[in-house]
């Protein structure tokens, strides 16, 4: 997998994010504004990088795998973090940050799913 910039952000942005809402919920918080802002943070991020990807492809640089498959990913990792916030915002509990702490690491996740379909490596 070749690994680039937009990856490492995203993955430094979303274990950010992850470390944040666990030691929230370690200290017995509800979430508040800097857990939902890291959460926040993550959608901005994945709102760049699908930016990006359109740019990078309108520029010739063609998804190596499935496109449709890439794209998919893209819009489920869109819909988690705006999951994991109604979630916290409805049940305002400290063990909602967990849940807002393990959207980061879904995202992690995912955005290695789609470095893989970007640049045609088979999953493992």
């Amino acid at each position: 997998m070749i690994v680039d910039g937009f990856f490492i952000a995203g993955a430094v942005v979303a274990l950010v994010s992850a470390l944040v809402c666990v030691a929230a919920a370690v200290i017995r918080q509800p979430p508040n504004d800097i857990t939902i802002l890291s959460v926040a943070a993550v959608e901005l991020f994945l709102l760049v990088y699908g930016t990006a990807a359109i740019v990078r492809q309108a520029g010739g640089e063609a998804v190596a795998g499935e496109a449709w498959e890439f794209w998919g990913y893209w819009v489920t990792a869109l819909l988690v973090p705006v999951a994991a916030f109604w979630w916290a915002i409805l049940e305002r509990s400290r063990w909602s940050n967990l849940v807002l702490g393990a959207a980061g690491l879904t995202i992690i996740v995912m955005l290695v799913r789609m470095e893989q379909i970007w640049d045609a490596v088979p999953a493992a």
